[in-house]
């Protein structure tokens, strides 16, 4: 990151990740928070289908494959879409919190373009965490995980309960989502930003 704001600097109090017990174990593919999520879900046909995996500690990996649906200039990823990616992966954290979490400030520097074609891998972990405040990054390479590095990105998630999106989303989606027969699938459409 080129110039980080002081609100992504965790304050001299804060504590160390801790994983959750029962977090998905490492190597394990988090899938789709919410079937109609634009980062995972795949009920969204221009979205990213982007698939997090869980990793050692509190860190996950991620990649999408930038499609022509998500071009800004002529055949690079737009911006905005190579932010979100960021986004869904350093949301996905969230899930080995065991927390609902929303973004609350997000960093982004973009280091070269991204082809449209491009295979992006990701990795994020969190830093540390204060009160409701979880701090992360997430580095997104060309190539696979050792190549060159395209974006990079600092977050700020604040921990929320359900009632955040009960009081902010549409009734009908909320309804839907809280009437899941599925449990593990009702709580998860909560567990990471909006």
């Amino acid at each position: 990151m080129t110039a980080t704001s002081a609100s992504l600097t965790p304050p001299a109090d804060a504590i160390a990740p801790v994983r959750h017990p029962e977090a998905p174990a490492p190597g394990e593919l988090l899938g789709a928070h919410y079937g109609h999520c634009f980062g995972c879900g795949d009920g969204q046909p221009h979205g990213l289908h982007l698939a997090a995996r869980a990793e050692e500690g509190v860190r996950v990996t991620a990649e999408f494959t930038v499609r022509e649906a998500h071009q800004g200039a002529p055949g690079l990823a737009h911006g905005g879409v190579l932010a979100t990616a960021l986004d869904e992966t350093l949301g996905s954290l969230n899930w080995l919190l065991r927390v609902i979490a929303v973004t609350g400030r997000l960093e982004t520097d973009f280091a070269r373009p991204v082809p449209v074609g491009t295979v992006l891998h990701l990795e994020a972990e969190v830093t540390a965490v204060a009160g409701r405040k979880i701090y992360s990054r997430a580095t997104g390479r060309i190539g696979g995980p050792g190549g060159p590095v395209a974006v990079r990105a600092q977050a700020l998630f604040i921990e929320v309960k359900v009632d955040h999106f009960i009081d902010n989303g549409r009734p009908a989606e909320i309804q839907a989502a809280m009437s899941d027969p599925d449990q593990v699938r009702r709580a998860r459409a909560f567990e990471v930003n909006p």
